[in-house]
């Protein structure tokens, strides 16, 4: 890598493996003001910032982290990130979070959040349900109510009170981050040689611990210093899109692995919360009604998102026509719910579109991928061999 390229790169890594969140401490001296954690997949982030709370998000301890009291806490039989997550809090690394905000994702994130109120009392800690009615009379009155209450519940604790222009500037702000991330989707997308995802993955993890202002700068000198990499060239290797890592994100290693085996993955959905709405929010008018109306009506097709009366898997199809994705990759969480009971219907999509495609599971602290290495290298020799 070039010097720029490398240096932009080792201090994104150094975020991500920051398990004691050191950049959430700095700023939190700096301004004095108030920092909250929240669960993977989506919460409105531009709400925090107007209210000049630093939404933190957080993504368990991967496999970074030995578990010793969170077994303690939850079944054998569910996915790892609770369970590290619990440890976190109960090792004081989440010491500098005035609280926790658990977004509907599942049963186990549910449970979750009354762990956290439990082990927790003095800290804020809030369930967000999101409306899964998308009429805008039903959902979306829900949804307003609850952005109002969540609003509320910040100031309560010390934030800045509610203000509409102050949140029509925090909506502009991540409207700037979400199209520097899409470029960088392109980027890999048309080229991917020069955006290798295991960058894209460490750089997407040390946006959600920094603030927003902070990753913009960050995303722009990487994608300068990668399209000034001339000595990265392209090889003979099978475009992939990953699918099924929406929460529980897969460890470093695994995505290397993916690499190493002969694959491009030109489109996933790891650390999903900036390209959860597909579109830029309107900046004027009222600004909780273009939240409202951006999750009702552009969110991105999920597990956790009802789908309604829409072919399930359909969005997927799309996904894979855009991205020039030669195969899919089902790449889940084990004993994740949402992902496993949805990939049967992806799956028969996939198939009747005649994709090729291929699974396998991981949990968060994975640490050895040979078999993965082997399966998905199989897959990408088959794809270049036979595939049309």
């Amino acid at each position: 890598m070039t010097g720029e390229l490398e240096l932009v790169v080792a201090e994104a890594e150094e975020l991500f493996r920051d398990l004691r969140l050191g950049a959430v401490r700095r700023w939190k001296e700096e301004t004095g003001g108030l920092a909250v954690g929240y669960m993977p997949i989506y919460v409105p982030l531009e709400l925090f910032h107007a209210q000049g709370v630093m939404p933190v998000g957080i993504f368990g301890g991967g496999d970074q982290l030995e578990i010793i009291r969170g077994d303690a806490y939850y079944q054998s039989y569910i996915c790892h990130i609770p369970r590290s997550t619990i440890e976190l809090g109960l090792n004081g690394a989440f010491d500098c979070l005035d609280g926790m905000v658990f977004p509907a994702i599942c049963d186990v994130v549910r449970n979750l959040s009354g762990m956290w109120k439990l082990q927790f009392p003095d800290r804020l800690v809030r369930y967000l349900d999101v409306p899964q009615n998308f009429d805008p009379e039903v959902g979306g009155r829900f949804y307003r109510a609850e952005l109002e209450s969540l609003a509320a519940e910040l100031a309560a604790r010390g934030a800045a009170s509610y203000d509409a222009s102050r949140l029509r500037e925090s909506i502009a702000v991540y409207n700037e981050l979400r199209g520097r991330v899409r470029d960088l989707y392109d980027l890999r997308r048309r080229e991917p040689w020069k955006v290798p995802t295991h960058e894209l993955y460490v750089l997407l993890r040390a946006s959600v611990v920094q603030p927003v202002e902070a990753s913009i700068r960050l995303l722009d000198r990487y994608r300068e210093a990668a399209l000034a990499a001339d000595e990265r060239r392209p090889m003979d290797q099978a475009r992939v899109l990953v699918t099924g890592s929406f929460c529980e994100q897969p460890p470093l290693g695994l995505i290397r692995t993916l690499e190493r085996s002969g694959c491009y993955v030109v489109d996933d959905d790891f650390v999903q919360i900036h390209r959860w709405m597909e579109c830029d929010l309107p900046t004027g008018g009222d600004p909780l009604a273009s939240l409202v109306d951006a999750f009702l009506a552009d969110s991105v097709a999920s597990p956790v998102r009802y789908i309604g009366e829409e072919t399930k898997g359909r969005a997927l199809l799309e996904r894979v026509e855009r991205s020039g994705a030669e195969g899919v990759l089902f790449c889940a969480p084990s004993f994740c719910d949402p992902a496993l009971l949805d990939q049967p219907m992806i799956v028969a999509a996939v198939e009747a579109a005649g994709i090729p495609w291929t699974a396998f599971k991981y949990a968060e602290n994975n640490g050895q991928f040979q078999v993965i290495r082997e399966q998905a290298g199989t897959f990408s020799d088959s794809i270049k061999l036979w595939s049309d």
